[in-house]
């Protein structure tokens, strides 16, 4: 018996509607030129780490929990005794989608979590970093609906990064418009 897969509604979204329309928006030639998202990482810096490790299994938990993918832990790269850090010691988490997960993710990113934020006027556009990708902070992991938040230990924080094959800001700025990113009313230079 086999599982048929069920496409993520914001890769068939992308097919359809968006490439198109950027198409069309930045008059490429070849479907191939049209930017796509590669991929999201999720990171979760955990600074406590080094005190106690509960901390970090909290962070990883959530990840996992977030994603639907295993989170595994990063280490420090140097020893920094102002922060009684030690070479080697993990102080963190991360995760990267890729593919379906990613779209999925995305999705439930845009749509679920970023409403859930208390005050929420717009995502910052200056997350850009010159050559397509955005990255954005979130400050409690419990704007996603699979947190439950009886086991939550501490409300953290995460760094969110989408990589895209956009060449430019504007290219990748349209590009995650058009995925629905609740980006802030740009101020117009005659203003």
């Amino acid at each position: 018996m086999s599982k048929t897969k069920e496409t993520p509604r914001l890769l068939t979204q992308y097919r359809k509607e968006m490439v198109p329309k950027l198409k069309e928006r930045f008059g490429y030639k070849n479907i191939m030129q049209v930017p796509a998202i590669e991929k999201i990482s999720l990171n979760i810096g955990v600074g406590e780490a080094t005190q106690d490790a509960k901390f970090l299994e909290g962070a990883v938990l959530d990840l996992t929990t977030i994603t639907g993918q295993k989170a595994v832990t990063t280490k420090a790269k140097k020893s920094i005794s102002n922060f009684k850090l030690r070479q080697g010691v993990p102080i963190g988490s991360r995760v990267t989608l890729r593919r379906e997960r990613m779209y999925e993710f995305l999705d439930r990113l845009i749509n679920m979590a970023i409403p859930r934020v208390r005050d929420f006027r717009g995502v910052k556009d200056s997350g850009f970093d010159g050559r397509g990708n955005f990255t954005m902070g979130i400050r409690e992991q419990i704007i996603f609906p699979e947190i439950n938040y009886d086991k939550v230990v501490k409300i953290r924080g995460m760094n969110i990064t989408i990589v895209t094959t956009a060449d430019t800001d504007e290219e990748a700025y349209e590009l995650l418009k058009l995925f629905g990113m609740p980006f802030q009313k740009r101020e117009s230079a005659a203003a």
